[in-house]
């Protein structure tokens, strides 16, 4: 599977090393990315995500549920 984010959509970016000389070598910036079990308690169940950490501050701000049903509705997240 590659390395998405399954709520925000991120993905890896990239860009190039640059050393002293100015020689510049493609490079590649992953997602910081963790696999986290969620309880939903509208759907009385647990899922596993694999989300960046910047999906997991916005979770603990608005709540898995919010996160969740917004994602489903951008077309990130089709369960």
């Amino acid at each position: 599977m590659s390395r998405v984010c399954e709520l925000t959509g991120k993905r890896s970016m990239v860009g190039n090393n640059v050393s002293h000389a100015m020689n510049k070598t493609k490079r590649k910036f992953n997602v910081n990315l963790k696999k986290k079990r969620f309880y939903i308690p509208e759907e009385d169940q647990w899922i596993t995500l694999k989300v960046s950490t910047s999906a997991l501050k916005n979770i603990n701000k608005r709540g898995i549920s919010a996160v969740v049903k917004e994602a489903r509705e951008k077309g990130f997240l089709n369960k």
